[in-house]
């Protein structure tokens, strides 16, 4: 076990450079993005699942959420807000830069995010006709320091650096957990567990993307790249994770709770039945 935690630290200690890098990065576009992209998403009329999902892949902190003001306001749609969901990768694109993932990966996971958002926001401004009134506003900064989601403003070295150190902590937690149990079960036997497993594993993989944390993401990320899941798992996983916005959307439209499950309910079966497709078609990123 001595080895194990060996392990971890170093693991982690070597991503912290390069979760900086990424971070700092990734500030940098949200602070010149994030005003536009919200702009455009509520011009966008009938095209609002096309443009949500193609600006959640965009690294915008609390875009989803900010997505879910625009929706309980009644200024998008329940479509363009589910493919916002689908589509946004909370913390899935700096782990796997960071972990040395081809970019051909990256690339075709992000297109399978983006396709998936599209699809499922058209069939569900389709399946979804819901009442106009408006949401409570929210002040997602206030928000954010609640849920410790690492979004608050302190310029973009700092909250780079603040972030890294909170995935970090994260990663080493999970690098922990992961080395103990390859350690115990073994690296051969660790790819037939449940989650390797057909249907149940991006059933399982999507009720873990709920969890409103960043942790989720992570977690779902790191345990691909170590080969205990499949790609549909991945994916479902990966779909159903929209960091705060759910979060927020049940808080800031509390006089449509039934709207609110619905988006809920719909998120999670789309994500599980896109998944579960994913891999009957065998499709590897």
């Amino acid at each position: 076990m001595l080895d194990v935690i060996l392990d971890a630290l170093l693991d982690t200690l070597k991503l912290l450079p390069f979760l900086y890098i990424t971070y700092l990065v990734l500030e940098y576009i949200k602070e010149r993005a994030e005003a536009g992209s919200l702009k455009l998403v509520r011009q966008s009329g009938a095209w609002g699942p096309v443009v949500g999902s193609a600006l959640g892949l965009i690294p915008q902190c609390g875009f989803s959420a900010s997505a879910s003001n625009l929706f309980a306001q009644r200024l998008i749609s329940a479509g363009t807000l589910v493919a916002v969901f689908l589509s946004t990768s909370d913390e899935m694109l700096p782990i796997m830069i960071t972990s040395a993932v081809p970019v051909s990966t990256i690339l075709k996971v992000l297109a399978a995010k983006a396709l998936c958002g599209i699809l499922a926001g058209l069939a569900a401004d389709r399946l979804f006709r819901l009442c106009r009134h408006e949401g409570e506003k929210i002040d997602l900064h206030e928000l954010c320091r609640e849920e410790n989601c690492g979004c608050e403003e302190h310029g973009i070295f700092l909250s780079a650096l603040l972030h890294t150190v909170q995935i970090a902590a994260f990663v080493l937690i999970i690098n922990l957990v992961f080395g103990a149990v390859i350690h115990f079960v073994g690296e051969d036997n660790l790819a037939g567990i449940i989650l390797n497993r057909p249907v149940i594993g991006p059933v399982i993989s999507a009720l873990v993307g709920l969890i409103p944390n960043c942790a989720a993401s992570i977690i779902i990320t790191k345990l691909y790249i170590g080969g205990a899941m499949t790609a549909g798992s991945l994916l479902a996983g990966l779909l159903s994770a929209s960091g705060l916005g759910l979060l927020v959307l049940f808080r800031v439209n509390r006089r449509a709770m039934r709207d609110n499950v619905k988006i809920l309910a719909f998120t999670l079966i789309s994500s599980i039945i896109l998944g579960i497709l994913a891999d009957l078609a065998g499709i590897a990123f």
